[in-house]
């Protein structure tokens, strides 16, 4: 197991290599890029100044040397391939480069976001999970009801709407405004977070997650719970499960001891895939609620051009999926003691 393992860390390697060199190539081709946008700033400046030389468009024109000062700067004077072996090189060193934006280091400006997006992503992952077992469960041993068919309806009916979009009708709806005056517009906590008493803290903190949180949760709901109920239905009409009954076992004892293990496998294999996004956060959901996570960020330096920023938020993706997936592994083996990893 300890060799399989270990190919599978070696795979690590080139995947991110692959999927870090195409969107670092991308961000060299793609344009609006910062130093367009830096010369339409020096444009607009010296338009107002009525300084500069004009074109016969009566646009101000850059000098040339200014356009090759901009792509050292922002180290656009290589070819991509160069750059990337440069920049593959700086982040071996833990080095993420520094934002256009923030003149600051990349690794300081994620960094102070991680609690706010892992706060957020980890409470509707445990949410979800907590309640979308259960639900399944309980929709397999009632399948066919009322139950069963109405659960199902409304779970497929949230599902069907993107998590941000139904957490922006709510917040529109529940923020006050011409509807009703129950949750915050928006934001991770108040502004006077820091003069409250610590009770007070507790519950300005839950004011401000309940939508958040929902929009998270609210897109797995149907995933797992359908996954969780079907996978379950599929081990009952097993013919281990049939011997357990026979043997008088209750039907208590049949489903939770018996066929819930192994109904738990395909379960597993999403909660590596998932850590990726409890801790990166989710770009629109932040938007949408104006919470300074790791989503709000990645989603600003896109718009922005924030390149640098860009890259240092796709590392962390990067490299927190792939160790999700060891990770699904790892709990495969423990779940299933039949596999056996060679």
């Amino acid at each position: 197991m300890g060799a399989y393992f270990f190919r599978r860390a070696l795979l690590m390697i080139p995947t991110f290599l692959g999927i870090t060199f195409l969107v670092f190539t991308i961000t060299r081709f793609v344009p609006g890029g910062p130093i367009e946008q830096m010369m339409v700033k020096m444009q607009m400046a010296e338009s107002e100044s009525g300084g500069g030389s004009s074109n016969f468009d009566g646009s101000v024109q850059i000098p040339d040397s200014v356009r090759e000062e901009l792509e050292k700067q922002f180290g656009f004077d290589k070819p991509f391939y160069l750059a990337y072996i440069d920049w593959v090189s700086d982040v071996v060193t833990l080095d993420l480069g520094t934002s256009y934006k923030y003149r600051q280091p990349v690794w300081d400006i994620v960094k102070s976001r991680f609690p706010v997006s892992i706060f957020l992503g980890l409470t509707g992952f445990l949410l979800a999970y907590f309640i979308c077992i259960p639900l399944g469960i309980y929709k397999a041993t009632r399948h066919g009801g009322a139950f069963d068919f109405s659960s199902s309806v409304l779970i497929f009916m949230a599902y069907s709407v993107p998590g941000w979009a139904l957490g922006g009708l709510l917040l529109v709806l529940l923020g006050g405004g011409s509807f009703f005056d129950i949750v915050p517009l928006g934001g991770f906590r108040s502004d006077s977070w820091d003069e409250l008493s610590t009770w007070a803290k507790i519950t300005d903190q839950l004011h401000h997650m309940i939508l958040p949180v929902f929009a998270y949760t609210i897109g797995s709901f149907a995933t797992l719970t359908i996954l969780m109920k079907n996978s379950l239905m599929e081990n009952l009409g097993q013919d281990y499960v049939r011997t357990a009954y026979a043997k008088g076992l209750g039907e208590r004892r049949v489903v939770l001891i018996h066929a819930l293990r192994n109904s738990l496998i395909p379960i597993c294999t999403g909660l590596g895939h998932a850590l990726s996004l409890v801790m990166a956060g989710s770009y629109l959901v932040e938007k949408v609620f104006n919470i300074d996570g790791i989503g709000y960020l990645g989603y600003t330096s896109i718009i922005e051009r924030d390149y640098a920023v860009v890259m240092g938020v796709l590392v962390i993706n990067v490299f927190l999926m792939l160790i999700g997936n060891i990770l699904s592994d790892v709990l495969y083996v423990l779940v299933d003691p039949r596999i056996r990893f060679n």
